[in-house]
């Protein structure tokens, strides 16, 4: 550059403009000026097994722990349908079916009504933990949930992060806590699989300040942070579960949220590396792997044969305030694009500001071998679903 006349003004230096300076950071919804494709996948290439979805949920929880048989229902199978058949999806898995006659109501309203469409799993029955035939007891709950019909076992971050001693007092239960031992081997005895969610996204540890890359949901969520002396980190966390599933090698966990560790995949590869019985699925959890969509795209590859399709969906309006899993048209269509497409920068979830972390992603362009697997082929094989490549 030449230098600036006398008088003249340096067009690098300029005084900030301070009416400027008190935007809040809720109002800011900067829309992106790049000119790049946009596709829109309105089917996938494959039916799809939408392996992770909550249909119903326990009526009664105390302190985030879900008591008694009772539950709610999200849907019913006629408003679920027509969204499933629009978007190529095959079955939906409702992960949270709840025990004893709430889960035996599940089957009823959903499996029994639209066979095919719809498989449900069972969840632990933390109720009596505090009682001492409960190891047991549990087993048993293990036994008939299988003799009704439920395809596997769903554990929510109950264990670890919720579930006490005295269910809602005392100290936090550990996740590979021994007590829990017959009913890792009752599901191994049913061939059921585990869908296990332990820990959260690494940011739910760390404090809640300008640092925090999801400061916004945190704020918006603040039961969701786990940061503080009450809680075990992050690490220890996945460490006592590794520790479990060691001890359990003929029991199959599924973990869920890409091993609760998608923003490390080289950690969930040394995971799975390490236990042959694991599988993970991709539930809302494409907002981090499609941000590193080159590391993505090797684990995919890498792992074709161990990857759930899923969505986390919950139908609304109790879906409403987490729009990364709200049942819609919208939320597949964003999902297929992510797995099919090469398309670049673009929103994770249905909603004006990225909810879970202000980023967009990029597609990973799948080969079909790989995406009918994840799409239907690798679920089918863990539940036991048919297979069929139309």
């Amino acid at each position: 550059m030449g230098t600036v006349q006398a008088g003249g003004k340096n067009p690098l230096q300029t005084a900030p403009d301070q009416s400027k300076s008190e935007l809040r950071l809720k109002d800011f919804k900067p829309r992106s000026t790049l000119r790049v494709p946009k596709t829109r996948i309105e089917r996938p290439r494959f039916p799809v097994i939408d392996a992770h979805t909550h249909l119903t949920w326990s009526r009664q929880v105390r302190h985030g722990i879900s008591v008694g048989e009772e539950i709610i229902a999200f849907a019913k199978p006629e408003e679920l349908l027509p969204v499933m058949d629009r978007k190529g999806v095959r079955t939906l898995v409702n992960l949270t079916g709840g025990v004893g006659k709430g889960l035996e109501q599940s089957i009823q309203l959903f499996d029994k009504a639209a066979p095919g469409r719809f498989a449900t799993l069972t969840e632990p029955s933390y109720e009596y933990f505090p009682q001492p035939d409960y190891p047991q007891r549990q087993a048993d709950a293990i036994a008939h949930a299988s003799r009704v019909g439920a395809r596997g076992l769903k554990l929510l971050k109950t264990l670890g992060l919720y579930l006490r001693e005295q269910l809602d007092t005392g100290p936090l239960v550990a996740v590979d806590d021994r007590r829990f031992d017959p009913m890792w081997e009752a599901c191994a005895a049913h061939r059921m699989p585990v869908f296990l969610h332990v820990s959260d996204p690494e940011a739910f540890f760390l404090p809640t300040d300008e640092y925090n890359e999801r400061y916004e949901e945190l704020a918006k969520h603040p039961d969701w942070s786990f940061y503080g002396p009450e809680f075990p980190s992050n690490a220890e966390i996945l460490a006592a579960r590794d520790r479990l599933i060691a001890r359990h090698p003929n029991t199959t966990f599924a973990l869920m949220h890409v091993g609760n560790w998608a923003e490390n995949l080289q950690a969930v590869a040394d995971c799975l590396d390490r236990f042959p019985n694991t599988l993970v699925d991709i539930s809302a959890r494409i907002g981090e792997l499609g941000r590193q969509p080159r590391a993505a795209r090797r684990f995919f590859e890498r792992y074709q044969d161990r990857i759930l399709f899923g969505t986390d969906a919950v139908p609304s309006p109790y879906g409403d305030d987490v729009p990364q899993q709200l049942f819609g048209d919208e939320l597949y269509e964003i999902y297929y694009r992510f797995l099919e497409t090469e398309d670049e920068y673009f929103d994770y979830a249905p909603a004006e500001t990225p909810p879970q972390g202000r980023w967009s992603i990029y597609g990973l362009g799948l080969p079909d071998t790989i995406l009918r697997k994840i799409y239907h082929g690798n679920a089918a094989r863990l539940l036991n679903l048919p297979d069929d490549h139309d």
